[in-house]
């Protein structure tokens, strides 16, 4: 399908991971001229598993003919045994309910998004934007790095700590919402099956779906620099001392392990995805850290709002509204649940009850059930007949 309905249109993406990417190929095909910086100097390779459910997310995968390609490079959704400190099984959590109906490495699927955009699209990595002046003719943007331009619409798809939203919309606390718990990936070289052990507010995995070492903690807000990885390491190390099973032996490399990560479980609410010329999309707009529905969102996000640009043939006021009124029901699931209490149980208590959930048939299949009426909770418009 060949539409120029927004020809010589000049978007600004910012953030190469999923939502940019997906949101690139779309405002390509409908002949933007698409360009997309990313403050990390390349492309992030691994990561955490990530993964799609259900048939809107296979229509989009399908629509972007990308769907066969996603399944070729899926991981393989084993099932994980829930321990106790002496290794111990209390419970299996099944492949199915972990990695969805297909599963793949985020870095996976963002070098395979990046493959099918780099042709049409400019990629700038190792810069960041640094101020957004809206213009009656566009917006006028200068980077750390690069010389200032303009363009016509600015997209803010660089996650849960949007760079876009805060110079765009206001500061990080206004609209980023601290759930209580933090959680870490790292690949620390340990081998072995899948496993998850708990003690009351404390969480840790190992060859899970996640990463290789995949950790939740229960904390107060903690200060730390996001750009410190070796003071991130500190941080984990000191809330896990005294942690049975095998958390000695993951405390002892995490100092050398090789791909860190640790953040905030956290929410992401704005009153409206757009403001003026600028919007945000995926994580940047409606993250729930570890909610299962954030890739999901993002692949459909990019969907709807290049589709609703090429329907109001570029005209950016109508698009946007068109874009929050029709997505903004479905990224609902966003502003619901906390994953914290569910992977890290403050109590003895809980931890049983949720052990009993996957023990129970009849639970895990009502489960099951929900997380696919969730994501299928949208009726897709077909673009390709406007």
């Amino acid at each position: 399908m060949t539409n120029n309905g927004l020809t010589n249109t000049s978007v600004l993406i910012s953030g190469a991971s999923i939502a940019g990417p997906a949101l690139a190929y779309w405002l390509r095909r409908y002949g933007c001229d698409v360009t997309v910086v990313e403050k990390a100097p390349a492309l992030r390779p691994g990561g955490q598993a990530v993964d799609f459910k259900g048939a809107t997310h296979r229509t989009v995968l399908e629509r972007m003919g990308i769907l066969e390609d996603v399944r070729r490079l899926r991981t393989g959704g084993r099932d994980q045994t829930v321990v106790d400190a002496d290794g111990r099984r209390l419970a299996v959590i099944p492949g199915e309910f972990t990695g969805g109906e297909i599963e793949i490495r985020r870095g996976d699927l963002a070098r395979l998004l990046y493959e099918r955009t780099a042709d049409g699209c400019e990629y700038v990595f190792g810069d960041s934007i640094t101020s957004l002046t809206e213009t009656d003719g566009g917006v006028e943007v200068t980077f750390e790095r690069g010389a200032p331009r303009t363009f016509d619409l600015v997209v803010g798809a660089d996650g849960v700590h949007s760079n876009v939203r805060r110079l765009a919309f206001g500061p990080e606390s206004e609209f980023v919402h601290f759930l209580g718990h933090y959680y870490a990936l790292a690949d620390v070289g340990l081998d072995g099956d899948p496993a998850m052990y708990n003690e009351p507010g404390r969480m840790v995995s190992l060859g899970g779906p996640k990463a290789p070492a995949f950790l939740v903690f229960a904390s107060e807000r903690l200060d730390y620099d996001r750009f410190d990885v070796d003071g991130q390491k500190k941080l984990l190390i000191d809330a896990y001392q005294g942690g049975g099973w095998r958390t000695s032996e993951v405390l002892a490399r995490i100092p050398g392990a090789r791909d860190f990560y640790l953040d905030s479980i956290s929410r992401v609410e704005v009153e409206h995805y757009s403001r003026g010329r600028v919007v945000l999309l995926g994580d940047a707009a409606y993250a729930n850290t570890l909610g299962g529905f954030g890739t999901g969102l993002a692949i459909v996000g990019a969907y709807v709002l290049a589709g609703e640009l090429l329907a109001a043939r570029g005209d950016h006021r109508t698009a946007f509204a068109r874009y929050e009124e029709g997505f903004r029901d479905y990224a609902a699931i966003a502003r619901k649940g906390n994953a914290g209490p569910f992977l890290a149980p403050p109590s003895a208590l809980r931890m049983r009850m949720r052990n009993w959930m996957f023990n129970s048939t009849l639970m895990l299949r009502m489960m099951l059930k929900l997380t696919d009426r969730f994501a299928t909770g949208i009726e897709l418009r077909d673009y390709s007949s406007v």
